[in-house]
């Protein structure tokens, strides 16, 4: 009898097992935030597909930014003085040796946060930091808040106006301080704040402060004398210190735009109008410059094939770089010329890596031009109305269980 129960609970294990592993299936998903450069329109896309799932009107057009997570969506609306939020309608569940994705249609979250000229977006550990130039005070939410359509705004002030940002660091935060002389200058450094908006510390120098981003568990923060370097946890107060440009490096420039590598720990800036910097903090040789054919458009790095980043320049074309050798390996025609002459905002192409497929945006051409990763070559495009500009890029692969 016993040897009977054994096998009986033996069998219905192995029919569990097998429906268990018959339910869930592997899924990719992928979705395209795409802001217009004029309308205020916000278009959410099928990366794979190419077809178009929502259309938000916004107040004003908006650059667009998605959390670490990728469940939300943020629609910067400067000229409105209003900054809203988006479900993706895509979410993961970690497991430890493999996540099980969801997939949802996306939606226009409730509530919004308000302020004169909302500007800098910051999400780091959990939460994101919005800050108002015209006010000169950060305000800070957690993305779960977000998600519940109930923003719990926290209130971050500095002594006067100015383009700054903050960076909440779990119990604390960092925030920009005011130019002394100018506020409408850049600021010229940073100040550590407790949970309760108490300084902590003594100010971090940097000057012509412009610039952040995170790789890995270090924050880097562009000066004019070279990056303060952050690390920190949730409890512990963050650490800064300094790293100053190499001598080699051109005089009379600087970093402003900085980007963070995933899964290998470096940074990528900009260095003058047609050139990029690889930072790596822990080399020797910290700095190396890589020369672009001509004016840099826009950068980002490839969050999939860690040794690799893109940059599109003025002359239409996309250009691949190799981390680790330090260098522009591949070159690829996609677009007409866009000029970097003229003003800054005028619609230029704007680049996002969508799992195997790199997505650059060709306002004048309302369209959309998706790239082979792994060939490195056109594979086609999207048209998409109006003129896309911003966009980002969300989604991935696990398990998706049916009634999970």
């Amino acid at each position: 009898m016993i040897m009977r129960t054994k096998t009986l609970l033996c069998s219905a294990g192995l029919i569990l097992a097998a429906m268990q592993t018959a339910a869930a299936d592997e899924k990719e998903a992928w979705r395209l935030f795409v802001a217009d450069h004029t309308a205020p329109v916000l278009r959410v896309l099928d990366a794979g597909k190419g077809e178009t799932l929502e259309t938000y009107s916004l107040k004003a057009p908006a650059r667009i930014y998605a959390t670490e997570t990728g469940r939300t969506v943020f629609a910067v609306q400067r000229d409105a003085n209003t900054v809203t939020a988006f479900s993706s309608g895509i979410r993961f569940d970690d497991h430890g040796d493999h996540a099980d994705i969801d997939v949802a249609a996306p939606k226009a979250l409730d509530g919004s946060v308000d302020g004169d000229r909302p500007v800098h977006f910051v999400a780091h550990h959990g939460e994101v930091a919005l800050f108002f130039d015209g006010e000169g005070v950060a305000r800070v939410v957690s993305e779960k808040a977000v998600g519940d359509g109930k923003p719990d705004v926290r209130e971050l002030r500095t002594s006067a106006p100015h383009h700054g940002v903050a960076i909440p660091f779990g119990a604390h935060a960092l925030i920009t301080v005011p130019n002394s002389v100018d506020p409408k200058e850049l600021p010229e450094g940073v100040r550590i704040l407790d949970a309760k908006g108490n300084p902590v510390g003594d100010v971090a120098a940097c000057p012509g402060l412009h610039g952040e981003a995170t790789s890995g568990d270090l924050t880097a923060i562009a000066c004019d004398t070279g990056l303060l370097l952050v690390k920190g946890g949730r409890s512990a107060v963050p650490e800064i210190t300094h790293l100053p440009y190499a001598d080699d490096l051109p005089d009379d420039t600087k970093v402003s735009t900085l980007r963070g590598g995933k899964a290998l720990q470096y940074f990528l800036g900009n260095f003058g109008p047609s050139a990029v910097v690889l930072i790596d903090p822990e080399d020797d040789q910290a700095f190396r410059l890589i020369e672009l054919p001509t004016r840099r458009v826009d950068f980002v790095v490839d969050p999939v094939r860690p040794k690799f980043a893109y940059v599109f320049t003025e002359d239409g074309k996309l250009n691949r770089i190799n981390v680790l050798a330090g260098e522009v390996d591949r070159s690829l025609a996609l677009t007409e010329p866009y000029s970097m002459d003229g003003h800054w905002s005028l619609p230029r192409p704007r680049i996002a890596v969508a799992g195997d497929d790199i997505m650059v945006t060709d306002p004048l051409k309302s369209t959309i031009h998706v790239v082979d990763a792994k060939a490195f070559a056109a594979e086609r495009s999207i048209a998409v109305e109006g003129m896309p500009y911003n966009i980002v890029a969300v989604g991935g692969s696990g398990e998706a269980h049916e009634n999970h």
